[in-house]
């Protein structure tokens, strides 16, 4: 039987009720999250009797991830050249990878072009795509071409991870702590600065650039892996692209507790209070999406461990505290006056 009414649109449900809806149609047996891990040994991909069943460690999982950029609402000749179109699409699968715990076997690319679309802006495009996969072990292996009236472009990452190192979303536990790979809300002020480039007037040049590579070429956190594989426990994790504040909610509901963020522990970059003032820079670093960094739960001894293994020249942010209960407060101090309660309405939507 079909959910809810015939006259429902996506604008009425939403992106995250789709998302659940749609969810019927898939295994059980599958996990989920920024990814979809899947036992190589799995009924859903092939008898237990058959040969590929035992071709593979049994400890395995294959973990799947597809993201679809679409000109206008991903990106445009205003904000970003072909070359970075490239880099952010392969970017953004990569950052799924890594918060599975899954390191990158090959990408596959789905392309539909409109027929006057010039080819050097196609070559310059996939001269993105394998950069950013050639940076991280990750080579084009197969996709499609096909024409649409707008530019669209799907890809699929391929990786693999055993089961004991999978980062999941529902391992968090109460009294657990959160820790950010990098800072938050430099993509959206990148953003800012493309669209509007005169607001960039009083500010320093080392900021624009750094700001405008953040939203042009993000870095997926890969190097985090072998740091997340030497822990002595289950992490819980996902990744940050649709926002700081979006993430540590979704964690929060995945794992059944509620979430304290510190505002003066938050991982804001460096001079953009000054530039945006408070009230923006906040709404930026929670959810202007799109930074493609980690966010990480685990306990304090385990946070130590990861952290104990950086160069000094890696940035993390110890930020906030998982607790019994539900929902995500922002405190003004640690434990102190309640600034805000986080909700995913608050960030990017699809269809809102």
């Amino acid at each position: 039987m079909a959910d809810g009414s015939p006259d429902e649109t996506l604008a009425n449900l939403g992106e995250q009720t789709t998302l659940k809806r749609l969810q019927k149609f898939c295994p059980q047996d599958v996990i989920g999250d920024d990814g979809a891990a899947i036992p190589w040994r799995s009924p859903s991909l092939c008898h237990p009797e058959s040969p590929s069943a035992s071709d593979n460690h049994p400890d395995d999982y294959l973990v799947v991830t597809t993201d679809v950029l679409v000109d206008g609402v991903h990106f445009s000749d205003r904000t970003t050249p072909p070359h970075s179109v490239g880099w952010r699409g392969a970017a953004a699968n990569l950052s799924d990878l890594a918060a599975m715990g899954a390191e990158p076997v090959g990408l596959t690319v789905g392309l539909a072009l409109p027929g006057n679309t010039q080819w050097r802006w196609i070559d310059e495009l996939y001269r993105g795509l394998k950069d950013c996969g050639d940076a991280h072990s990750a080579p084009i292996i197969g996709g499609d071409l096909c024409r649409s009236p707008v530019a669209t472009l799907s890809i699929t990452a391929l990786g693999r991870s055993p089961r004991s190192h999978l980062i999941q979303r529902s391992a968090l536990q109460p009294g657990d702590y959160l820790v950010a790979t990098g800072v938050h809300g430099a993509s959206r002020a990148g953003l800012e600065l493309l669209l509007h480039p005169e607001a960039g007037a009083n500010l320093s040049r080392a900021l624009q650039g750094a700001w405008v590579r953040a939203h042009q070429y993000p870095q997926p956190r890969l190097d985090w892996l072998p740091m997340v594989r030497n822990a002595n426990r289950a992490i819980a994790g996902m990744d940050s692209s649709d926002g700081l504040g979006d993430a540590v909610v979704q964690l929060a509901q995945a794992s059944g507790c509620g979430v304290e963020l510190w505002m003066d522990s938050l991982p804001m970059p460096e001079g953009l209070r000054d530039w945006a003032g408070p009230d923006k820079a906040r709404e930026w670093m929670l959810y202007g999406g799109e930074d493609f960094e980690l966010v990480l739960g685990g306990s304090a001894a385990l946070i130590e461990q990861l952290t104990n293994q950086l160069d000094d020249g890696r940035s993390y942010f110890v930020m906030g505290r998982a607790v019994e209960g539900e929902g995500v407060k922002l405190l003004d101090r640690k434990g102190g006056r309640a600034i805000a309660k986080l909700s995913l309405s608050q960030g990017f939507q699809h269809f809102k």
